[in-house]
């Protein structure tokens, strides 16, 4: 468990703190990740003996602290991690977001874990993800049996955008891509809208500068190749040996033109096929559509925000973990 003294007081300010994870050296550099803390959790709550590690989507990092509370209300210590290249966790130089293998993110989390002394505490660990974040944990709690008694996930990116034919016919060619020129860079497809609508529903604070660009990081082939392979391995089907409760919104919105009803649905993916693919990541998997919902589900509109954490809570107190 890492040394009390290395936390420092985090960007959020009071009660929240930051812990930098050494990861060592990539072809661009040192590489690390960032875990922040946050404040007490309340006692004599149900959630006493649970830790929860959080992981953000594509284009993004931890802010939201409605989340950390509503966790730490429920008696849980809440973790939160800025993956490699991310955020926090952003070094001069480096590819934004770039990994070649999702796989890579195992070597985060394993820091994060080891800071955070869940195991050795005897305490119980739930993992919860939003969108590529999601992705990246439904993998991860695969590949780890018996670490975690609950995962949580948040509009996850467990299928492309065009449904599993175009994914098969697309992965080939950008497998090709990725292995002669792995950091080229794709059109920018993000018109932004997505970010506008969090803004005019007053969810999205002010981010540090290149945090949460507007349009989203460039994408590049070895990223997306590694993306895809996450896919097919969802696809193929997993088998998450603890419950699994995915968030969704009730309604997609292509991300053509601007429309108000993309502060209401999700913009980004079609939740339709996501709520298919979830059904393949376990035997105790439990979707949950949210109305008026957007594609971080937790950064909705006040209403189905109210909604979003009643369906969390209540699934958590009724015999998952409590």
């Amino acid at each position: 468990m890492a040394d009390a003294q290395s936390w420092v007081p985090d960007i959020l300010g009071e009660p929240y703190e930051q812990l930098t994870l050494e990861l060592g050296d990539d072809a661009e550099g040192p590489v690390v990740a960032t875990l922040v803390r946050a404040g007490a959790p309340a006692s004599d709550a149900p959630l006493a003996d649970v830790d929860v590690l959080y992981v953000h989507g594509w284009s993004d990092y931890f802010f939201q602290t409605a989340l950390a509370d509503f966790w730490t209300d429920l008696g849980a210590r809440f973790f939160a991690l800025d993956l490699r290249k991310y955020g926090r966790s952003m070094r001069e130089g480096q590819t934004p977001g770039y990994v070649a293998s999702l796989g890579e993110y195992d070597d985060d989390i394993a820091a994060a874990l080891d800071a955070m002394g869940t195991a050795g505490l005897g305490r119980r660990l739930v993992v919860m993800g939003h969108s590529t974040g999601g992705l990246t944990l439904t993998l991860w709690a695969a590949r780890h049996p018996g670490v975690v008694s609950a995962v949580v996930l948040n509009s996850p990116w467990l299928e492309l955008q065009t449904g599993a034919i175009g994914r098969q016919a697309l992965a080939p060619l950008v497998s090709a891509q990725a292995r002669f020129d792995p950091l080229g860079s794709y059109p920018v497809v993000d018109l932004g809208f997505y970010t506008r609508a969090q803004r005019e529903l007053g969810t999205l604070p002010e981010s540090p500068e290149g945090w949460r660009p507007e349009r989203g990081f460039p994408t590049h082939p070895g990223w997306f190749a590694a993306v895809l392979a996450g896919h097919a391995t969802v696809a193929a089907g997993l088998d998450i040996d603890c419950p699994v409760l995915v968030l969704l919104s009730k309604g997609s919105t292509p991300p053509i033109q601007w429309s108000e009803a993309m502060t209401t649905t999700d913009s980004v993916l079609v939740v339709a096929d996501i709520a298919r693919a979830a059904t393949r990541l376990g035997d105790r998997v439990s979707v949950v559509r949210v109305k008026d919902a957007i594609h971080d589900v937790m950064l909705s509109g006040a209403e189905p925000r109210a909604r979003v954490f009643a369906a969390l809570r209540a699934w958590l107190i009724a015999g998952v973990l409590v």
